[in-house]
């Protein structure tokens, strides 16, 4: 096996260390083309997709990539910035208010962000690290919720480029935080400020994203930690029962996921006399194509022909001052013993005179 080039080393170089924010990525481009390319890669994990492989690629680049990539760049034009992509913006931002935070509280961290899939990569951001003397690395996946479809993928792709890695960095990875406290005060807090702008509906749906129902009989446990963050969600908002719903949504295909599904579920709320929902999605913490489109477009406009009256869509976390300093509480934790103190120039250099006076070479 051909193995990376390593960066050049001098004794005396402080060992520094670096938090990679993973987020699960985006097209670069609203455009049929970069769908192509971006979907080809998503739905190519066999993470993401448990069909055996010679079955799914004929599927997948025989129907699926002929049909699906100008259909959801219609979808991706439609919630577009200036910026780019939302997904892509709200996780440049975070990864920046992270390390600002960070360096706030006197940690000497760098942080960069990766998508799973698309740019900038997490083998190309690791190798990136590597070259700026990066000896310890946190790996921080987006997703609150562990699941094997997302979590477990940004590990694989973090395996993959160590395989190609002489020196490996020390790694730790944050599995999940679906049940921390200050995520979860974090998202109480947005309910709460829409709720101060805008009043309070009857019912606030919690939608998160679906898997197949298979994955829990598997042992997935992504649909207990949704469940989990719900209640927590809904205690620390003094909700009772009656007064919130979990649903999941971005059902893919036609077999069984997790259930209720969200917008079948507004629409029997709607036509049930249900007139004022509001909607969040805990399970993302950047805005995406899931939300903005799929939620506050299609899901609003199913209730609302079905009868309701009122479709409020709360925004995910993004950039909330609140989650960030929760973010960065949950990234110390996990670099707990790890030295993130700033490095000291006069020491540095005694190790390095010290060094060569063993006998280094450099």
């Amino acid at each position: 096996m051909a193995f990376q080039q390593e960066p050049s080393f001098q004794h005396g170089q402080a060992a520094r260390t670096a938090v990679l924010y993973c987020n699960l990525g985006t097209p670069s481009a609203p455009t049929a083309p970069a769908l192509r390319k971006y979907l080809a890669e998503f739905l190519g994990d066999s993470r993401v997709v448990e069909i055996p492989k010679p079955i799914w690629w004929l599927i997948l680049h025989g129907i699926i990539l002929r049909v699906r990539p100008a259909k959801s760049a219609a979808k991706y034009a439609s919630i577009w910035t200036a910026q780019g992509s939302p997904l892509k913006a709200f996780t440049e931002q975070q990864a920046h208010s992270l390390g600002t935070a960070l360096q706030e509280r006197g940690h000497h961290v760098s942080v960069r962000y990766a998508m799973r899939y698309g740019q900038p990569s997490i083998p190309e951001q690791l190798t990136a690290l590597k070259a700026e003397g990066m000896q310890r690395v946190l790996i921080v996946p987006a997703y609150p919720q562990y699941s094997g479809t997302t979590t477990a993928s940004v590990f694989d792709a973090v395996y993959r480029w160590g395989l190609k890695t002489r020196l490996i960095p020390e790694m730790r990875f944050v599995n999940r935080y679906h049940d921390d406290p200050r995520y979860i005060a974090a998202l109480a807090q947005t309910v709460r400020e829409h709720w101060a702008t805008h009043g309070q509906a009857e019912k606030l749906v919690m939608s998160f994203h679906g898997v197949p129902e298979r994955t829990l009989q598997l042992g997935d446990p992504y649909h207990c930690e949704c469940m989990k963050t719900g209640r927590l969600l809904a205690e620390a908002l003094g909700l009772t029962k009656d007064q919130y719903k979990l649903t999941f949504q971005s059902r893919f295909g036609k077999a069984k996921w997790l259930e209720p599904y969200t917008e079948p579920t507004l629409i029997a709320m709607a036509q049930q006399g249900m007139r004022k929902v509001d909607v969040i999605c805990p399970g993302f913490t950047s805005d995406c194509l899931e939300t903005l489109e799929e939620i506050q477009q299609e899901a609003q406009e199913a209730f609302l022909h079905a009868g309701g009256e009122s479709f409020n869509y709360i925004p995910c976390l993004n950039n909330h001052a609140q989650w960030i300093e929760a973010l960065a509480d949950i990234s110390l934790n996990h670099m707990q013993a790890w030295d993130l103190s700033a490095p000291d120039p006069q020491v540095l250099a005694a190790n390095r005179a010290r060094a060569l006076a063993l006998g280094a070479k450099n």
